[in-house]
């Protein structure tokens, strides 16, 4: 007698249904997306780790500080090569002023060494670098060829430290004497006030700012007109600037020299 099997499906109570219900979480057991929540937070930082993000850092501050230089370089690298050229023609100049310097005070040495009357040449550059003293101190009035600068401003843009800036370029161009709206320029000189009401060594000056300038004109005029320089700061708050080369020009303008409270003379 032949038996014939019942096909899965009768014993299931119909096709489609699953032989047995499907399993429910676990209590205290938990899903794919807590699990993964749970394993970033809180983070947990190891030491190796950490190594890694200070190195990051120190290379990022060093590639920020990197581009923040070759960006300050930027005016020189965008210049015309004909600026570049008179630009390391300044620098050529300055270093020719201290060898000249160099030379002569050597000259100064051996003359006095070699001098019959020592005394004599001595008073005699003690003399000479008393008057250069007090073209430097602004006691005596100084004349000789330089330039002159002279700084409208119709809009009250110009600042003090502006002033300041083309003080100190004319001075490393070799400037040695310095007038301002007829207030002498010294190494004490300060500039105060804002734009539009500036003063210097606490004298009110006001536009047209007109220096007068000591020095070689070769030397000065193009300490003012480099890329990026005095000029070209002044032309951007809408002011102008016209440097003039002059043969002879007078600095006149004095200071009274300070006589000293305690110090005396020990000869």
């Amino acid at each position: 007698m032949i038996h014939e099997e019942m096909p899965p499906e009768a014993t299931t109570g119909g096709p489609g249904r699953d032989s047995a219900a499907s399993p429910s979480p676990e209590p205290g057991r938990l899903s794919g997306r807590q699990r993964l929540r749970a394993g970033l937070w809180p983070p947990r930082v190891t030491r190796a780790q950490l190594v890694v993000a200070l190195l990051l850092f120190g290379l990022g501050l060093g590639l920020a500080i990197q581009v923040r230089s070759n960006n300050d370089d930027s005016a020189l690298r965008g210049a015309r090569q004909e600026d570049l050229v008179r630009i390391l023609d300044e620098v050529d100049d300055r270093t020719q002023r201290l060898e000249d310097e160099k030379q002569r005070l050597g000259a100064q040495l051996t003359e006095l060494e070699n001098s019959s009357d020592q005394a004599e040449e001595a008073r005699k550059q003690t003399l000479e670098k008393e008057r250069q003293l007090g073209i430097l101190a602004g006691t005596v009035a100084a004349h000789g060829p330089g330039i002159t600068l002279t700084i409208e401003d119709p809009t009250a843009s110009v600042a003090p430290d502006m002033l300041l800036d083309a003080v100190q370029e004319l001075r490393a161009a070799g400037a040695e004497a310095i007038q301002v709206n007829g207030v002498r320029v010294v190494a004490s000189t300060y500039f105060s006030g804002e734009a539009g009401a500036v003063k210097v060594d606490g004298h009110a000056v006001g536009a047209p700012y007109a220096f007068k300038v000591i020095g070689r004109p070769q030397d000065l005029e193009p300490a003012l007109n480099i890329p990026g320089g005095v000029v070209q700061t002044l032309e951007k708050e809408q002011a102008t600037a016209v440097v003039e080369r002059v043969d002879d020009i007078v600095v006149d303008a004095l200071r009274p020299a300070k006589q000293p409270d305690y110090a005396r003379s020990s000869s």
